[in-house]
């Protein structure tokens, strides 16, 4: 069963954001659009050049009204060395949640559970607490930052106007498609 319009399940976790540890919650999303994105592991290859990505394009979702959320199975203290240690990871201003005890990879269906680590599973959350947009990649494949941009912006598009869908590769200010039976076959 696709998660896509479940809800998030309760969880509350430690994450490791701007010097200190912080807890973060199915309590603390609720009310404002949200992205998880969960990577294998901390110190590792493919995950801080994506981490660096968001970090880079933090403020464009800061703007939108979402908030960011990395995710992996290490625990917050070991997110807090790898900040204090990797240029790449040192931008990083989102918070970034522990996951030891795997309740948020297995809620969110992205645990290999032979590795004890999470696949590169990326997730959009509406205000409701609806999962709105779920991509999960082998964890060789690398995300961008600016096409996760781009599917909150078409996200929170579709939310404000009902009844419009957003056509593949829309940009923010471009057409979009209103359903009817007059469209039928038109496209």
């Amino acid at each position: 069963m696709s998660l896509i319009n479940t809800k998030i399940k309760p969880f509350k976790a430690t994450a490791y954001h701007n010097g200190k540890f912080v807890e973060v919650s199915d309590a603390t999303v609720a009310g404002k659009w949200s992205v998880f994105v969960f990577y294998p592991a901390d110190f590792t290859f493919v995950c801080p050049t994506e981490l660096e990505d968001l970090a880079d394009h933090y403020a464009e979702f800061q703007k939108l009204g979402v908030e960011v959320y990395s995710v992996s199975t290490d625990t917050h203290f070991a997110h807090k060395a790898w900040h204090d240690t990797s240029e790449a990871i040192k931008k990083v201003t989102y918070p970034m949640i522990g996951d030891p005890t795997h309740v948020l990879s297995k809620n969110f269906d992205v645990l290999i559970e032979e590795e004890g680590v999470a696949l590169r599973g990326t997730f959009v959350v509406n205000p409701e607490g609806e999962i709105k947009v779920l991509e999960i990649h082998d964890n060789g494949i690398g995300r961008d930052a600016s096409e996760l941009l781009r599917k909150v912006r078409a996200a929170l598009y579709i939310a404000a106007h009902p009844g419009e869908v957003c056509p593949a590769k829309w940009e923010e200010g471009a057409k979009t498609l209103t359903p009817s039976l007059d469209l039928v076959g038109k496209i």
